[in-house]
């Protein structure tokens, strides 16, 4: 079976690397709501349906707060008046759901260390984590599943983004921008080629 993906793009949507699932009014989601990597994991580890638990931990969000021991975010993380980006909130909102989009941990069930994760690009899964619910597409975004991920991006692909540079992209018209959904979703993607279209 073919997998489309179709893109919800607007001037306040674009990112796909870590964003999180922050409504479009800007608040952040319940804590009590998230269940955590390991609830998601054990229906979506299955190479018949994509494997989309290996997928994220071989990928960029996954190692989100690993990244902050880097050179390049101890350095971005100076220049923000940071001592140390693993133990900041300024970093931490958006290289670690557990902080869920804020500058203190929030979230119980989500270690700090477990970067950005399923929650955090597809909402809190209290409400839609269940197989009945999740094999109903329509179903599991009535019930809060953010479908397309990208809708979720900007929260923290944007230019408040320490590392944020304005020309990393260039589109297929050849205009440079820092962040190109399109491109960005292709570094991430972890479709499920059993899925209902």
């Amino acid at each position: 079976m073919k997998t489309s993906y179709r893109f919800a793009c607007s001037a306040g949507v674009v990112a796909v690397l870590s964003g999180l699932s922050l409504p479009v009014a800007g608040a952040a989601p319940d804590p009590a709501a998230f269940v955590g990597v390991k609830t998601c994991g054990m229906c979506h580890k299955k190479d018949e349906t994509g494997n989309q638990l290996a997928s994220w931990q071989n990928g960029p969000h996954a190692k989100a707060f690993a990244k902050l021991a880097s050179p390049e975010a101890k350095a971005a993380g100076a220049k923000a008046s940071v001592d140390d980006p693993q133990k900041s909130g300024k970093c931490l909102k958006c290289h670690a759901t557990a902080y869920n989009g804020t500058e203190t941990a929030q979230i119980e069930k989500i270690a700090v260390e477990d970067g950005v994760t399923c929650e955090s690009c597809h909402g809190a899964g209290k409400e839609y984590k269940s197989k009945t619910v999740m094999q109903d597409r329509a179903q599991a975004v009535a019930a809060g599943l953010i479908y397309p991920a990208t809708k979720s991006c900007e929260a923290c692909h944007n230019s408040q983004a320490p590392s944020w540079n304005p020309e990393r992209y260039t589109t297929k018209d050849g205009k440079k921008t820092g962040f190109d959904v399109i491109q960005a979703f292709e570094k991430i993607k972890h479709p499920n080629p059993a899925a209902k279209k």
